[in-house]
């Protein structure tokens, strides 16, 4: 049994919008026990889409579609739908009423144009949407079963929970099970080659994806029963996890600012920055995610020299002779940053991002990290390629781990 994605959508054709609905459905429809072999994108054409309907229909037992479902006249994917079955559309009176009731909420009355929404092949199943104006709905092609919903993911996401995964389970035979681990600070090619062998010996499938500046590994495993799957799984994630060490900092979908600020809020910990080249990067990504406030107490963007002597206490003399981008400049930031903010651990960032400034004596790149505890202070000199935007980035996430590292081992750790 193999499954397909289908989206439909000019937009997605002419790259207007990222298809981010194929990429969860393929990973929802992997969870679930399914094999997806292809990933299809069509515009809002009928000849494309009843063609794509053909061909899919007949190569594989399942599709899953997105799109083509709104009010507009470039919406026609139950017409086609219908086309390719040979059968009439047919107005579904319960959704026209829900889609009906639902715009009387926002003081509207329906159009013909959000009537059509409520249009469907003759004898199709009804996904009903609690969420919008467009039904979802069900039918065989052939031998192939197709599902077909809303291409906006807040509708499209807990229709296919509700209503779309549930039958789909019952068509696996056996079980699957995938865990995700998250990693930061090793190249894809040095984890692949750190987990050469674990495949043969678990039978389960390693997968990877690179997203800058982290890297995913999936460890997938098939058996009879959902149960086995996840216990082959859950045993190669741990030889995974042994191999790769503080490497892997998570599983599933948390981030790795996620991890660092959980870290802190379990040992109880303050947390200061001091940025400068990054202007506050760090400070966003911990913030990004509720529950900061229980850890952080502040950032200190030190972007000038005469902020990190005046604010951040570094001598006005280390500045001059080492310059702003120096081992000993960070350790004084981070040092200062702890003392003005009175946690217990700061972190200082400072570097050149470019794409000017680069001397003799320093490169575009360059980054100093340290952190400072009440134990003492480590600090690391890194060289990072890329652009200004990926330097800075990557500078916030070394930060980050150089404090994870710390929090973890402590000053002369694992280093």
């Amino acid at each position: 049994m193999t499954s397909v994605v289908l989206s439909i959508g000019t937009e997605l054709t002419r790259g207007e919008i990222a298809n981010t609905n194929a990429t969860w459905l393929c990973e929802e429809l992997t969870l679930i026990g399914h094999e997806v072999t292809e990933a299809a994108v069509v515009p809002d054409d009928r000849a494309d889409i009843k063609g794509s309907l053909t061909r899919l229909a007949a190569a594989h037992s399942v599709i899953v579609s997105t799109g083509g479902l709104g009010p507009t006249t470039d919406d026609i994917t139950s017409e086609c739908v219908a086309a390719v079955l040979g059968v009439p559309l047919e107005c579904h009176a319960p959704s026209l009423e829900a889609i009906r009731v639902r715009m009387a909420k926002f003081g509207r009355t329906v159009t013909p144009s959000n009537a059509k929404q409520a249009d469907f092949p003759r004898g199709a199943t009804i996904l009903p949407n609690p969420n919008g104006t467009a039904p979802g709905f069900a039918v065989s092609i052939g031998h192939c079963r197709a599902f077909f919903m809303p291409g906006v993911p807040s509708e499209m996401k807990p229709m296919f929970a509700n209503h779309v995964a549930p039958d789909l389970r019952t068509l696996v035979t056996g079980g699957a099970y995938q865990v995700r681990l998250r990693t930061f600070g090793m190249p894809e090619s040095a984890v692949n080659d750190r987990l050469a062998g674990i495949e043969a010996a678990h039978g389960v499938t390693i997968g990877y994806r690179a997203h800058f500046p982290e890297i995913e590994v999936k460890v997938l495993a098939r058996a009879h029963t959902g149960a086995e799957a996840k216990r082959i799984s859950m045993a190669a994630a741990e030889e995974v996890k042994s191999r790769l060490g503080d490497v892997v900092y998570g599983e599933g979908s948390v981030d790795f600012a996620e991890s660092v600020g959980t870290l802190f809020r379990e040992r109880s910990l303050t947390l200061a920055i001091a940025e400068s080249c990054t202007g506050g990067l760090v400070a966003q990504l911990v913030t990004d995610h509720p529950g900061a406030s229980e850890f952080f107490r502040g950032g200190i963007v030190a972007y000038d020299d005469s902020v990190k002597t005046a604010v951040l206490g570094v001598p006005p003399a280390l500045v001059t002779t080492r310059g702003a981008v120096s081992t000993e400049v960070a350790r004084a930031m981070a040092e200062g940053a702890r003392r003005a903010l009175g946690v217990d651990v700061a972190l200082a960032v400072t570097g050149l991002a470019g794409p000017g400034g680069a001397t003799t004596a320093k490169a575009i790149g360059d980054v100093h990290l340290a952190v400072a505890t009440a134990d003492g202070t480590t600090d690391r000199q890194l060289s990072f390629p890329g652009s200004r935007s990926q330097v800075r980035f990557l500078a916030a996430y070394a930060g980050l781990s150089l404090v994870r590292r710390v929090v973890l081992h402590g000053h002369g750790g694992d280093q």
